[in-house]
């Protein structure tokens, strides 16, 4: 009977760190997407101004990518820390 249980806690704790893994990995995925559509809007907007907006938007949108990227790359970390 107590063998049972134990057996039980375990299952249920292991599936509690997948899933909080999980979530991570969906968190950062949704940051990545939103510093994306950032860097877009930038360059969007780089491409009609002139002068020191077009740089700043530029530079923005570089930044934004760089976001991205560190996003990305925590996102496929807890996935991969989800799965093994």
């Amino acid at each position: 009977m107590i063998r049972k249980l134990l057996i039980a806690i375990a299952g249920t704790a292991l599936v509690s760190v997948a899933a909080a893994q999980a979530v991570d990995a969906v968190k950062e995925t949704g940051k990545a997407a939103a510093e994306s559509t950032k860097q877009g809007a930038d360059e969007a907007k780089a491409a009609v101004h002139s002068g020191p907006e077009k740089a700043l938007d530029k530079t923005k949108a570089q930044i934004h990518k760089a976001k991205s990227k560190y996003h990305r790359h925590k996102a496929k970390a807890a996935a991969d820390a989800a799965v093994h």
